[in-house]
């Protein structure tokens, strides 16, 4: 990245852009940073849905983007300490799986455990019930927009419009999107004896995020393995929150920050050895299949383990001080309403409401 750092923890240069930070790379790679720092905090959103106030929102958002996601995409992205790591190459993360997407989904999931689940989520016994989005056809749409979006989200992470290997990244970014969506639709089939559209949904986009940390790594068929491993996951893991009693009504806990953390392990794994740390100059990154040693799998799960505890960590001391101070979460009524025209004076859907 830019600038310098102090002892590897964060960095020191470059505040407002001022000085020598007014060049136009600089500003570039600013503007790239902010998309993913933003990506971040909108992953939050998912995992605390239809109860938190907008205040908290707000609030949230400002934390992470100033704090949890700068901090974390400099150790691994700045040269700072986790990418220093004496283990293969130091901690890796091409396009984010650990840095955007695993960060917004445990502080999602610490908005979700301080929050409680929605009112009428689980019945007298405890069993989880379905509450449905308005509308299938929408969320379909958006996934096919984030899906068309990740090839500039990771063949962009080059940035170089002529590098060669976008065309690798784009290849194995759409391969493990597919594989992921269709085993998940495999899965809940053989469950639920239903072909379930948003089960789908979301194993495209864990396969999209699990294949973000290793796009520019790995061979086309590891790739494939990716997005099948992410899509059972992510399946796996929904049944998993939901049976602990928490509500995370889009799955962003488990598409976002449990397949994050597979994509930065699969780097351990699947690196071919013929891509550097985004240069084709060598060393280049070798996982264990190919004979680099367990050296970058352990620099990957050591940051596995320090992505879940930063960023479950600060979310949930986040979310316990907002919550101690005014209360996160609306009154009961205001849930059952809608939070559209009580928080923001506004309804969503304005020919539905009854007079």
């Amino acid at each position: 990245m830019i600038g310098g750092d102090w002892h590897g923890l964060w960095g020191t240069q470059g505040w407002f852009m001022n000085g020598d930070f007014y060049d136009v790379d600089k500003y570039l790679n600013m503007f790239w940073m902010l998309v993913f720092c933003a990506t971040a905090a909108t992953i939050v959103s998912g995992a605390v849905a239809e109860r938190l106030k907008f205040k908290a929102y707000i609030i949230y958002s400002i934390v992470i983007s100033a704090i949890i996601y700068p901090i974390f995409g400099h150790w691994v992205w700045g040269d700072g300490w986790l990418s220093q790591l004496p283990y293969g190459m130091g901690a890796l993360d091409f396009a984010g799986s650990g840095v955007v997407h695993a960060v917004g989904g445990f502080v999602g999931l610490a908005g979700a455990m301080v929050l409680g689940p929605r009112f009428g989520k689980y019945d007298k016994n405890g069993k989880p019930r379905a509450i449905p989005g308005h509308s299938i056809a929408l969320a379909a749409l958006g996934v096919f927009i984030l899906w068309f979006g990740w090839f500039g989200f990771n063949p962009g992470s080059t940035c170089d419009a002529h590098h060669l290997r976008i065309s690798v990244i784009a290849v194995n970014t759409n391969l493990a999107a597919a594989a992921s969506a269709l085993i998940a639709l495999l899965i809940a089939k053989w469950k639920t004896k239903k072909w379930d559209t948003g089960m789908a949904l979301n194993g495209a986009i864990a396969g999209l995020v699990g294949i973000t940390a290793g796009c520019a790594w790995v061979e086309g068929w590891a790739a494939i393995v990716i997005g099948l491993i992410a899509g059972v996951i992510m399946y796996a893991s929904v049944k998993f929150f939901e049976s602990k009693g928490i509500d995370d009504p889009v799955g962003a806990v488990s598409v976002h920050g449990m397949s994050g953390l597979w994509g930065l392990l699969s780097i351990g794994f699947f690196a071919d050895g013929t891509y550097g740390n985004y240069s084709v100059e060598p060393p280049y990154v070798t996982g264990l299949l190919y004979g680099g040693g367990g050296g970058q799998l352990l620099a990957q799960f050591i940051s596995v383990l320090v992505v879940f505890a930063w960023s479950f960590g600060l979310g949930y001391l986040m979310f316990k001080a907002m919550d101690k101070a005014f209360g996160i979460r609306v009154p009961p009524e205001v849930e059952l309403q809608g939070l559209d025209i009580p928080e923001h004076g506004t309804p969503g859907y304005p020919e539905f409401i009854l007079k």
